[in-house]
């Protein structure tokens, strides 16, 4: 880990996805031809998975002291019902008449939630918790990340306790078929 690394606290970090993110909405939707559309698509859904997975984990556990229970509840509603979207729009394809209306709608309701996270609990949090603790949660985060599912699984749950429980098993085998599809992929005639 560079050391830079090591100085960013968690709500750094967090912020930093919420743009990595928005940054792959964007390329999905300026992807000229379905593969390019179909790369970034994966890399957003990754980056999702495991973002929410994380926060899940490590995050709202330690808001709820400090933004309460109701904005927690709130971000891990909103938290599920995006899983329930992102793993049909897997299960759709880029390339399926509907994809991008949908696709547009989960990008408002993903942006929404991450604002929600940035004006409601990451202020409580660095208000409330030593910058000493909020620089181990990121690398708490970043070990939750490390073995967290790579797609979308809204049947775990979204307690600390289902990710995990559920999420490195589910993380191997989602790991093992990333791994096939892009050899696949590389290995196209």
């Amino acid at each position: 880990m560079t050391a830079a690394a090591q100085k960013q606290d968690v709500i750094d970090l967090l912020l930093t996805q919420h743009n990595e993110i928005k940054s792959l909405f964007a390329q999905v939707k300026a992807a000229k031809d379905g593969e390019q559309k179909q790369q970034a698509f994966q890399q957003l859904v990754r980056l999702l998975a495991v973002h929410e997975s994380a926060e899940e984990q490590v995050v709202h556990p330690a808001a709820r002291d400090d933004a309460g229970n109701a904005v927690v509840d709130a971000r891990l509603r909103e938290e599920n019902a995006a899983k329930h979207v992102l793993s049909d729009l897997y299960e759709l394809g880029v390339e399926t008449p509907g994809f991008d209306a949908k696709f547009a709608e989960f990008e408002q309701a993903v942006v929404a939630h991450a604002t929600h996270e940035e004006q409601e609990e990451f202020p409580a949090l660095r208000r409330n918790t030593e910058p000493n603790t909020l620089r181990r949660m990121a690398g708490a985060v970043r070990a939750a990340e490390a073995v967290a599912p790579t797609r979308p699984h809204p049947t775990a749950g979204e307690s600390p306790v289902a990710n995990m429980l559920a999420g490195p098993p589910v993380a191997i085998f989602d790991r093992m078929r990333d791994a096939v599809r892009d050899w696949r992929q590389s290995h196209k005639d």
